[in-house]
């Protein structure tokens, strides 16, 4: 970017430079030394015009640079110096200007790769020392001072911490977290220093995943062709066609000098490429990092959106719902026994019982005796009671189930939870239903995709039916696929991308091939460089659906704006060509006129970089209303299981 921004200045400074002196010239009544002088100033814009001629006429492309060379060319040729030096000067000014803006609406993103730490404070044998970041592994002991960028990776050491996210979400809000919390790199510490220790290496933290996607978006190719070159096919054509016909029928050549430079398509060569690179940058504003302008355009043109379940959809981690006693122990008794167990297994199952059991402050205990059925279930002696927890069918090898189960497995398969059973001393002692929760924000982005202009919707998943149409059927999606291996995911999207435009939504590693067939791929989430997130178009920063919402809303604005530069331009050029062709407009002033047309079109493309985000058709809740609505929630879920329990009898 640095070197296109030099090599465009001097090529406009050195043009404007040859139209003054030769003005001077002129004034000095020099009049042929005034007009090599303009002449050398055409020459210095048509060179560089000419190898990027050259260069797309070789690609087989339409070469939108052709009708400003043929201009220059042309110009210089029926010595019209001046007229070859005001266009030399208002394109290299237009090629400068391009440049201020894609430096300006790229600002966000290599404000990420200017963000990135190079040195860390690390303890070394308990000594703080500031240690260069590639020496980081995990394990270290961590200092993050006051406005410093967190490196790696890690979880937090202290009783608290206050972070700034918005570099990497958008949210301006800083978040606190507390002991145990897991860190991500790239967020910034908002308050006091903390102590943390680094779960990960340098390169293998979210930040460095980040920064790679970003350089890979950085690299890729420049989007002003595709939408551009739609358009040149039959401008550049006509242009020149046009100029011909004016030609032969008045006969006078500079008629169609007069044509071709009022036809130099400069709406097509900036338009689309700064109306595109500032959607990029207002994405990346909001958390959202798009590869490439085809990425942006291919969503903008997506109509069917195909979403993964498990971690996109919902949170990806189970969670305990509801505890059914079928004993003479309390709900809270049943998960401390079956939680005080269920320790000493690395089940996800387990590692769900065991966390619901500690946010309700249960005091477990340690366990022994333990025998393990991997996939199954345990069994062990828990306060010298013997305790089995796992499947159904492990169960019954400690105890007999009773009927009256039957209610709770019917609920369960209604809802779409898992069942984990419980045996204490011989006897059947109760059931802990777990489920996959959807994500809280995942109604409201629906409903926000849906106004976006997304209009069929479907579930992929690999879970069973029942509780994949459960979901589905509460979200209100349009089709559900259960069952589908990470191939089955592959081809319902290369069958589905030729018929329409196709988004896919995913997070795994399973999602990965899905991701990359799709007319364009949207990772949820950065951790570090996962496979899903190399093979996606576009990556949300922020786990957030809504995000996705924002990126549409984003693409259709800045395709719609990228269009409406080009067309007017386009308008505006071609009722210039008419007047021109009709002998009323001089090559000279058809040069100023076209550039006034040019400007006019970038300033306006430039409207992409303040797309406001998409908002609901509703008020906001404030942090404190949210906590208030979770906190009753959390009380009306032991009545409700209450409630349940009657009506499962």
């Amino acid at each position: 970017m640095n070197t296109r921004w030099q090599t465009d200045l001097l090529v406009f400074l050195a043009c404007m430079v040859g139209l003054l002196a030769g003005a001077a010239w002129w004034f000095a009544g020099s009049r042929g030394v005034a007009a090599w002088i303009w002449a050398a100033a055409g020459v210095a814009a048509a060179l560089p015009l000419s190898w990027r001629t050259a260069v797309a006429l070789w690609r087989r492309e339409a070469g939108v640079d052709l009708l400003a060379l043929v201009a220059i060319v042309g110009a210089i040729a029926l010595r019209q110096e001046l007229t070859a030096a005001v266009i030399a000067v208002m394109l290299s000014g237009g090629r400068l200007l391009e440049s201020y803006a894609e430096r300006r609406a790229g600002r966000e993103m290599s404000a990420l790769l200017a963000r990135a730490p190079r040195t860390v404070h690390c303890y070394r044998d308990g000594t703080l020392v500031q240690t260069p970041l590639a020496e980081v592994k995990a394990g270290d002991r961590l200092l993050v001072r006051q406005g410093e960028v967190i490196a790696v990776d890690g979880t937090l050491s202290a009783e608290r911490a206050v972070l700034d996210e918005s570099a990497l979400t958008g949210e301006s809000v800083p978040v606190t977290y507390a002991r145990g919390a897991s860190l991500r790199s790239g967020t910034v510490n908002a308050a006091d220093a903390f102590e943390m220790t680094a779960t990960a290496a340098a390169s293998e933290s979210t930040f460095a995943g980040i920064v790679r996607l970003v350089e890979t978006a950085q690299r890729s190719k420049a989007p002003a062709a595709r939408l551009a070159d739609r358009y040149a096919m039959w401008f550049v054509p006509l242009s020149l066609a046009l100029a011909g016909v004016a030609w032969w029928i008045s006969g006078d050549v500079m008629r169609a000098l007069a044509v071709v430079v009022v036809a130099t398509p400069c709406p097509l060569i900036l338009a689309v490429p700064v109306a595109i690179v500032s959607g990029i940058s207002r994405c990346a504003r909001r958390g959202i990092l798009v590869k490439g302008g085809g990425a942006l355009e291919a969503l903008a043109g997506a109509r069917t959106l195909y979403f993964d379940k498990t971690g996109t959809l919902t949170g990806g981690q189970a969670r305990l719902v509801a505890a059914e006693s079928f004993a003479s122990l309390d709900r809270n008794e049943l998960l401390r026994l079956a939680a005080s167990l269920e320790q000493m297994s690395h089940h996800v199952i387990a590692a769900a019982v065991v966390a619901a059991a500690r946010e309700r402050n249960l005091a477990l205990s340690v366990p022994g005796n333990v025998t393990e059925l991997p996939g199954a279930g345990l069994a062990g002696t828990v306060d010298g009671r013997r305790i089995a927890v796992g499947s159904r069918e492990y169960v019954e090898r400690f105890a007999v189930l009773p009927e009256a189960t039957q209610g709770v497995v019917e609920r369960a398969a209604v809802e779409g939870m898992s069942t984990v059973w419980i045996a204490a001393d011989g006897a059947f002692a109760g059931m802990l239903l777990l489920a996959d929760q959807l994500r809280m924000e995942t109604p409201r982005a629906l409903r926000l995709l849906r106004r976006a202009g997304i209009r069929r919707i479907v579930m992929l998943t690999g879970d069973r039916r029942d509780v994949a149409e459960t979901i589905g059927a509460g979200l209100g999606v349009d089709e559900v696929l259960a069952g589908q291996t990470p191939q089955d995911k592959l081809v319902a999207i290369e069958s589905a991308s030729k018929h329409a435009p196709t988004v896919m939504v995913g997070d795994g590693i399973n999602d990965a091939p899905a991701l990359a067939a799709a007319s364009v791929g949207v990772a949820m989430g950065a951790r570090g460089a996962t496979a899903s997130a190399e093979a996606a178009g576009i990556v949300l920063l922020a786990d957030r659906l809504d995000r996705l919402a924002e990126a549409l809303y984003i693409a259709h604005r800045t395709r719609a704006i990228a269009v409406q530069s080009v067309l007017a331009g386009m308008g505006l050029s071609l009722l210039a060509m008419g007047v021109a062709a009709a002998g009323f407009l001089a090559p000279l002033y058809g040069a100023v006129l076209q550039e006034a047309i040019d400007v006019a079109v970038i300033l306006n493309a430039l409207r992409a970089l303040r797309t406001r985000p998409l908002r609901a058709n509703h008020h906001s809740l404030s942090q404190e209303e949210s906590q208030r609505l979770r906190d009753e929630h959390r009380q009306l879920m032991p009545v409700l299981d209450r409630v349940v329990a009657v009506a499962d009898r």
